[in-house]
């Protein structure tokens, strides 16, 4: 274990992230899996981006939206696999103090993000079905830019809280992270320091950025099922909550790994279970985004068909 003396303290500067096995057979699958996945994800969801910016018929909110999910979808794997991918090629998992640090910060400040980004999203779709006479005014370029803005400036606040905060604690030993990458649960458990504080601070932003905006696009889709139902044609109630699935789908995923990963805060130790949590969050929802907006989006699909062929 690698210690650093400060003042009269031992304090760690290395952690060890056990990654997702100890078995070295292993490795090299698990190694061909995740670099797939991770390449899978980045391609897929550039080609997202890229069917956006050149096909004027996608020059809309929901999608100028979608673009900027895709690029934190792509920051946010990259923030986690890369790393492990190195892990399991090497003996060395030994992660810096400062590096570990890094990582957490940008995790929460990407995933922050997405859960405001997601919110506004629902409530594009509940203007645009609501309120179709008014839409642009109420969604123009100007609110849409600031909109995102804020999306990011209320999660770089939070990510930069609970990075601070958790640089307060003091780390005496042991430095082992059962997991593949730095997280606020398992360093909560290495902390020889009151995590009191802390566990506040993660309690009043699990509130603000994952209740409030789960309540907003739980209202929002509330005035958008009873909108859908009052429209006589079938074809029009079809088309509608077409518009709507997606974004519902990728909300489930994001929402349901979300509250599992922070949901055993109490418990006295990691299990492999946060490990698969974890995968999800990091790795799964990302790679399926753009294949869940892209299924059942024949607009999406003709540009994508123009990226991918060139015509």
């Amino acid at each position: 274990m690698d210690l650093g003396a400060s003042g009269n303290d031992s304090c760690v500067t290395t952690f060890v992230l056990l990654g997702l096995t100890e078995t070295p057979a292993l490795r090299p699958i698990l190694f061909v899996i995740f670099l797939l996945a991770y390449v899978a994800t980045i391609g897929g969801n550039f080609s997202i981006l890229a069917a956006i910016l050149i096909e004027p018929k996608l020059h809309t909110p929901m999608y100028f939206f979608l673009g900027n999910l895709s690029v934190l979808d792509v920051g946010c794997i990259s923030v986690t696999v890369p790393a492990m991918l190195k892990h399991f090629l090497s003996n060395d998992r030994h992660i810096p103090y400062g590096a570990c640090l890094s990582q957490l910060f940008f995790f929460h400040l990407l995933a922050g993000a997405d859960c405001f980004l997601l919110t506004v999203m629902a409530y594009d779709r509940y203007l645009a079905i609501c309120h179709p006479l008014t839409y642009s005014t109420h969604m123009s370029w100007s609110i849409q830019k600031t909109s995102v803005c804020l999306s990011c400036v209320f999660s770089f606040s939070n990510a930069l809280t609970q990075t601070v905060a958790l640089s307060t604690l003091k780390f005496c030993g042991p430095n082992i992270i059962n997991h593949f990458y730095c997280d606020l649960p398992q360093l909560f458990q290495l902390s020889c320091s009151s995590i009191q504080l802390n566990e506040q601070l993660l309690f009043a932003a699990a509130a603000f950025m994952g209740v409030v905006p789960l309540v907003l696009i739980t209202v929002s889709y509330g005035h958008v099922a009873a909108a859908v139902l009052r429209i006589r044609s079938a074809e029009g109630r079809k088309k509608a909550f077409s518009t709507c699935s997606s974004h519902l789908t990728v909300v489930g995923i994001f929402y349901g790994t979300g509250v599992f990963s922070y949901m055993r805060l109490g418990s006295v130790e990691s299990s492999d279970k946060d490990k698969g949590i974890g995968i999800l969050n990091t790795v799964i929802s990302p790679m399926l985004n753009p294949l869940i907006y892209s299924l059942r989006n024949p607009d999406v699909q003709g540009a994508l068909r123009k990226v991918l062929t060139g015509r």
